[in-house]
């Protein structure tokens, strides 16, 4: 290996293990590694300022394939714009539905229409989690949906730990299954040209088979929580209506029909030409004019977690230092040799390797360093879909395993520690390892059906 390539690499990997212990924010870590590949890699060994433009790719903002339908698809290469862009539309959008109170509304219906029958409640809220999560961010599904949960398991007299766990799981299974459903995905997505349908038509069957799965497993091993009692049978008389959580009634209407709009042109897009970016442009824009005022607006646009914007920009530039170097395409190199370049070998290694990993990495910058890598074992004649699917599955499914795998394992253990609901280490492992284990496991099986 070259120096450039040696400090890349070691920059890189001191910043992934740095994000994982978690003492500092990832933002910040991430700043700090793409700082040190610009000024270290980029400047002070490779003399190369053409790199630093070539991977913030600033100019891809002015063009009009980025942003127009009827161009051809743009490539991804550097600081992926599309992405961050997209997240951002989709937060400003998030902020106006809970505003509205859509949220809560959502999760009290489902219980009135489950009659608060605690084995119905953890089946329809589990199941609620994996949908929702298919459309909006995880991180957002369980920052409502653990409140809730917990409200309820109050009134009812029960433990909401294993609600809480099984939620969790379920919202990263079903983020498997669209595009927009986990960031990785998004990443995937915006790198290959890689739309909302062709999620759902590959990993959306396979990550709700492993949903089925993983549901009955956590019925196995819940169900002595679900035993009714007179006192639940009058709790649920008490319950909170679904029309009393509703805020404002214009600004229900209203920011439900963004979500709408936003959801059928990512369903289209492919068909439509618009980019993701626009998509999130748009839900950003008619959120803020569906507000009212313009405090309203800005309050929705102060509430994004710009932070987490910063992470994405910041990871991208670390991550391009591995490309222009070549490290990932040494990586790749490596994989399609051990492997024979055989698809199933490769396609097998990639979900593995994914799961575990994510079950003690955060799963997005594994995913945003693995995107260059399947790129390389694409351009040697292995299926570009197949590794991507295999990808996505692997790094959304395997970040269920720990409570530091994912970002929603965090949000909703967190509020779940807030509220007194302390869940361990040992008590979420028991629990979510062999979950995990026995999805990817499925998700193997009918991949190797399917694809090899």
């Amino acid at each position: 290996m070259s120096l450039e390539q040696i400090l890349a690499a070691a920059i890189f990997g001191v910043m992934f293990v740095i994000i994982t212990i978690g003492k500092w924010h990832r933002a910040w870590v991430a700043l700090g590694g793409a700082v040190l590949m610009v000024g270290v890699v980029f400047l002070a060994v490779m003399r190369s300022p053409h790199s630093v433009v070539e991977v913030l790719n600033v100019s891809q903002l002015v063009q009009a394939k980025f942003w127009l339908p009827g161009h051809e698809a743009i490539e991804s290469q550097g600081v992926n714009w599309q992405t961050i862009i997209f997240i951002f539309g989709m937060m400003v959008m998030v902020e106006g539905l809970a505003a509205s109170g859509f949220f809560r509304w959502l999760c009290l219906s489902v219980a009135k229409a489950v009659r608060y029958n605690i084995t119905a409640l953890f089946v329809a809220f589990s199941l609620l989690a994996g949908f929702l999560s298919m459309f909006i961010d995880s991180i957002t599904v369980m920052l409502f949906l653990s409140s809730v949960t917990i409200e309820l398991a109050r009134q009812f007299k029960v433990d909401p730990v294993p609600f809480i766990i099984t939620e969790i799981c379920a919202a990263n299974t079903g983020g498997a299954a669209t595009m927009m459903g986990d960031p990785p995905n998004i990443i995937i997505g915006t790198s290959f040209n890689l739309g909302f349908i062709d999620f759902v038509l590959n990993t959306g069957p396979i990550a709700w088979a492993s949903m089925a799965v993983l549901l009955a497993f956590a019925y196995l091993v819940y169900r002595k929580h679900f035993v009714k009692t007179a006192a639940q049978a009058e709790a649920a008389k008490a319950c909170c209506q679904p029309s009393e959580a509703i805020l404002s009634k214009r600004l229900f209407r209203l920011q439900t029909g963004v979500f709408i709009l936003a959801i059928a042109l990512l369903v289209t897009h492919n068909q439509t030409g618009i980019s993701v970016a626009t998509i999130g442009v748009v839900a950003a824009f008619l959120t803020a004019v569906c507000a009212g005022s313009v405090k309203d607006a800005g309050h929705f646009f102060g509430r994004i977690d710009w932070k987490t914007l910063l992470f994405f920009f910041s990871l991208f530039i670390a991550v391009g230092g591995l490309e222009v170097t070549g490290v990932l395409k040494a990586l790749a190199a490596w994989i399609a040799s051990a492997s024979g370049g055989d698809i199933w070998i490769v396609s097998t290694m990639i979900l593995w390797i994914s799961g575990f990993a994510s079950a003690i990495v955060d799963n997005i910058p594994f995913a945003a360093a693995m995107v260059p890598v399947v790129a390389g074992l694409a351009a040697q004649g292995l299926s570009l879909r197949t590794l991507s699917w295999a990808l996505a599955l692997g790094a959304d499914i395997g970040g269920n395993a720990t409570p530091i795998g994912a970002s929603a394992n965090v949000v909703g253990t967190a509020i779940s520690d807030r509220e007194g609901y302390a869940i361990s280490w040992g008590r979420y492992c028991k629990f979510a390892i062999p979950a995990m284990i026995i999805e990817v496991a499925v998700c193997w099986l009918l991949l190797s059906v399917r694809y090899t």
